[in-house]
This record gives C-alpha cells, sequence and structure tokens, in this order.
C-alpha cells in the first residue's frame, strides 16, 4: 500500500511532503517551547512549500 502510494506521487513528492511535516513537526516544538514568533514564521514555510509543489504540478 505504501509504495503504491509512493508510486502514484513520486519519490519527489513524498520527500517533499516529509519536508513538509518536518516542519510543522519544528514550528510546533518552538510555539510549545514560547518562542511564538519564530514559530509562526517557519508555520508560512509548510503551505509556501506546498503551493509550490501544487504550482510546478499542474505546470508539468
Amino acid at each position: 500500500m505504501l509504495k503504491e502510494f509512493i508510486r502514484k506521487l513520486g519519490i519527489m513528492n513524498c520527500i517533499m511532503l516529509l519536508v513538509v511535516l518536518s516542519i510543522i513537526i519544528v514550528s510546533e516544538v518552538l510555539f510549545l517551547s514560547g518562542n511564538k514568533l519564530d514559530a509562526i514564521f517557519i508555520a508560512f514555510w509548510a503551505p509556501t512549500i506546498l503551493g509550490f509543489m501544487i504550482y510546478f504540478k499542474m505546470n508539468e
């Protein structure tokens, strides 16, 4: 099931989704540790990366 998902999505997109997930986790850790402005700044990276992924996927 996981191999089929990776094959359909593509290896590079799976890597980028893992990067987005790690950005969200880092942002949550920063927020909970008290660095709220840093967490908000880093949290904006995730939708930006997802937006670029969608844009480049549409232009293929």
